[in-house]
């Protein structure tokens, strides 16, 4: 028997949406405003689902104050407050789209969390558009 828990958390950043190999008028067309050289931001949402089976002595499928402190460490001290095209490593030549920071903090956090958790991220860049990534 298999079941979900999620630990949700939030995180502010910055970023720009542009590709350098295309004009200045593509990436205005492909990316509008978020192509904007001064960057915009976002009230990130972030919520990490895992799937296991529960412990029989804890009754836990994982410790939550644990996934909080892995999250803590490792996602929201990285991203809050920082412009993720010039202070994180990851987006130096990636591009920061919403589908590419849930990419990369699936791949942060499967690192941390043992592989008999399925690892689901689900990060939200407003209330009505967000992505999810499973590792698939």
């Amino acid at each position: 028997m298999k079941i979900a828990i999620y630990r949700k958390e939030h995180f502010n950043a910055a970023h720009r949406l542009h590709n350098p190999q295309w004009s200045a008028e593509k990436n205005d067309a492909v990316f509008g405003k978020c192509n904007n050289p001064s960057y915009h931001g976002h009230n990130y949402d972030l919520e990490v689902k895992l799937t296991g089976p529960i412990d029989p002595e804890t009754g836990y499928v994982y410790d939550m104050k644990l996934l909080k402190d892995v999250i803590k460490e490792n996602v929201t001290k990285k991203f809050d407050h920082k412009n993720l095209n010039l202070d994180v490593d990851e987006f130096k030549n990636l591009n920061p789209t919403a589908e590419n920071i849930a990419v990369v903090i699936w791949n942060i956090l499967r690192e941390k969390i043992e592989l008999k958790y399925d690892l689901t991220i689900r990060l939200y860049e407003t209330e009505r558009n967000f992505v999810e990534f499973s590792g698939d």
